[in-house]
């Protein structure tokens, strides 16, 4: 009987001990379900939707998660319950689905107790500090600001459009309602948006202004329903007499695209400004509720385009410039900030990022920037590109062009020395550049002798073994016309 007894016992502590060991199991696996979704979703949605969900049990192959929130439920269950499956599956094969409920109230107050016991000396926060928290704008960078925003052809009408929304006063109605700005990424749309906001707080002080990004206002939205604070959060936002949505194309959800079409539709009916930023159109919009889309393309859309190479060259200029401020002995050589604003074409944070390397180049390196080490600093932001066969006429074009010269002057007898120094250069380049022979490239420069062709390159050769600009300069062309 005893040994009977001391056997069930022991047989208890075993299952107690297995128990034990899977539910440290599912614990840790959940923990690595949770660092896949924050790495796929990012920081900011991460914490949106998932920062209080939380384990329950896994049996006979279905997860159990616990949302505080009928809403929080609903939005995770409808969104994200066939990804939850895969990353669980992942963690253990017998995964067949994924549970989410609502946490019963009692469950709320048992699992807040401690945290009540460990906080029952200190202040509680104010009611104004409180709300004001909860419904903060998202950060702007005191960089963004209409002075360091470099103006062109490609941006021209959303930079005035955004400057005169930030000039407009109180009384005035809004002229462009919702501006609604689209570009692809980098190329300066959180700029405006920011721009417009620092300019407006500084030109009407009480001007209520609020920059939002479209994750930002889905977060605040959910823990207002989770703190039933909806009635607070309405009102804040709809007293805004400027805001600045960014990043609309992450709208989602139908509760929160609810939520944003009542807030839009009555601060345009309230004659309250609105602008907009997104990677595309209005109409191209996928997954966003037919009324939000038909409110924004009855605004006013602008697109910004790729800045050209003006103003990419501007772009580096004016961030140099900044540079200085921090560092005034810094140097980078004109040309190499020509070569880099001819070959980095995409968007402005390409840019920064190619300048950032130069001037920690320029900071921890012996001797000046050159050519070479420049196009080693960015050779990842260009990409790898195959070899091309250069050929004399691309030369003469681009040689022409640096010069403000024809083509025509290159290849005609003409002995000025405007002319014949940007001739004896494309001479050169043909000659090391490309595999003809002097009495090729003699032919395709008006059918010259090749001792001519000769005497070019010699002559070049000895001018950039003493002149450092002018090899600057032909090394320039060279990355151009490989490029």
């Amino acid at each position: 009987m005893a040994a009977g007894a001391a056997r069930k016992k022991e047989q208890g502590h075993m299952d107690d001990n297995v128990d034990n060991r899977e539910s440290r199991s599912n614990d840790t696996a959940w923990q690595r379900v949770r660092l896949r979704l924050r790495s796929e979703l990012g920081e900011d949605v991460f914490n949106s939707w998932f920062s209080r969900v939380e384990f329950e049990d896994l049996t006979a192959g279905v997860v159990r998660l616990s949302a505080p929130t009928r809403f929080l439920k609903g939005w995770i269950k409808s969104h994200y319950s066939e990804r939850m499956v895969q990353l669980w599956q992942h963690e253990n094969a017998e995964v067949r689905r994924v549970d989410v409920e609502e946490r019963s109230a009692l469950r709320v107050v048992l699992n807040a107790e401690p945290a009540a016991q460990a906080t029952e000396n200190r202040e509680p926060p104010s009611v104004s500090e409180t709300i004001s928290d909860r419904f903060a704008g998202s950060p702007l960078d005191g960089r963004l600001t209409f002075a360091t925003f470099c103006e062109g052809e490609s941006n021209g009408v959303a930079y005035r459009a955004a400057k005169a929304i930030a000039a407009a006063s109180d009384a005035s109605a809004p002229m462009y309602n919702p501006l609604y700005i689209h570009a692809g990424v980098g190329i300066g749309k959180t700029h405006l948006l920011q721009a417009i906001a620092h300019e407006a707080n500084a030109g009407t002080p009480g001007r209520r202004v609020l920059y939002l990004t479209v994750e930002r206002f889905a977060f605040q939205f959910v823990s207002a329903l989770r703190d039933r604070a909806a009635l607070d959060f309405k009102e804040r936002l709809r007293s805004i007499d400027i805001l600045m949505i960014d990043d609309m194309q992450f709208l989602t959800g139908k509760a929160v695209q609810q939520e944003f079409c009542h807030m839009l539709n009555a601060l345009l009916d309230s004659a309250r400004q609105v602008v907009v930023a997104a990677d595309r159109p209005p109409a191209e919009l996928e997954g966003i509720d037919e009324r939000v889309r038909s409110r924004l393309k009855g605004g006013v859309a602008v697109g910004m385009g790729a800045p050209d190479s003006a103003l990419r060259r501007r772009i580096l200029e004016a961030r140099l410039t900044a540079a200085r401020q921090r560092n005034p002995s810094l140097s980078i050589p004109g040309p190499v900030l020509d070569y880099v604003a001819s070959v980095i074409s995409t968007n402005g944070r390409d840019l920064d990022g190619a300048l950032n390397r130069l001037v920690c180049r320029a900071e921890f390196c012996d001797g000046p920037v050159t050519m070479d080490g420049a196009a080693m600093a960015i050779a990842d932001l260009i990409g790898n590109r195959e070899p091309r066969r250069i050929r004399i006429e691309e030369i003469q074009k681009v040689v022409a062009r640096h010069y403000n010269v024809t083509k025509h002057d290159l290849l005609s007898a003409r002995r000025t020395r405007t002319v014949v120094r940007p001739r004896q250069i494309a001479m050169y380049l043909a000659k090391t550049m490309t595999p003809r022979s002097f009495p090729e490239i003699g032919k395709r420069f008006g059918g010259r002798d090749h001792t001519t062709v000769l005497h070019a390159v010699r002559k070049i050769e000895g001018m950039v073994a003493d002149d450092e600009t002018l090899a600057q300069e032909i090394e320039f062309l060279r990355r151009i016309i490989q490029d």
